[in-house]
């Protein structure tokens, strides 16, 4: 029997993820096209992914102190989270240090498969956000689960380039 090394079996389970996660956009969108509601598809996939950055947030911090400040917190999560969760860095993070945080990412790996030439006009702005909208809510939850309150928005103009805005909530 030959021997797998983990690279190749990480991407079967990469590959898995991705044709899932493309059902999960798509059965959403289904779903809520019939009560022509695409504010509750980009809502249900924004809570899914809440859900699991909080989940994601317990377990990568649960042996590790708390943090000193929210600075630390975005680094953790441009660096760990995105890694755990992207197989990447954050490519370049800027902040106003007035609470507003803008996360790139040049080459999105959920945006990748999308051909960009064949995305134009507001059905294509409503798919690209409602596939963003999970990601958004891993921020978001990953965030919550470490004290912050946030509001996370993503927008792309260039495929698969994405950027995230955090917008920090009242302390």
């Amino acid at each position: 029997m030959p021997q797998h090394t983990e690279a190749e079996d990480r991407q079967v389970s990469e590959s898995a993820w991705d044709y899932f996660y493309m059902e999960v956009v798509s059965v959403e969108q289904r779903l809520y096209k019939v009560d022509s509601d695409a504010d509750a598809a980009y809502s249900k996939l924004e809570l899914l992914g809440f859900r699991v950055g909080h989940g994601i947030a317990e377990r990568s911090t649960k042996d590790r102190p708390r943090f000193v400040d929210t600075l630390d917190i975005i680094k953790f999560i441009c660096k760990e989270m995105w890694i755990s969760v992207f197989k990447k860095q954050v490519d370049n993070l800027k902040t106003n240090h007035r609470g507003v945080f803008v996360l790139v990412d040049n080459n999105f790996k959920w945006l990748s498969r999308m051909a960009s030439d064949t995305l134009t006009g507001e059905a294509s702005k409503t798919m690209i956000a409602e596939h963003l909208a999970l990601p958004c809510g891993i921020i978001r939850g990953t965030l919550a689960g470490l004290g912050v309150s946030a509001v996370v928005v993503a927008e792309t103009t260039n495929l698969p380039q994405c950027t995230f805005q955090i917008k920090l909530g009242k302390k």
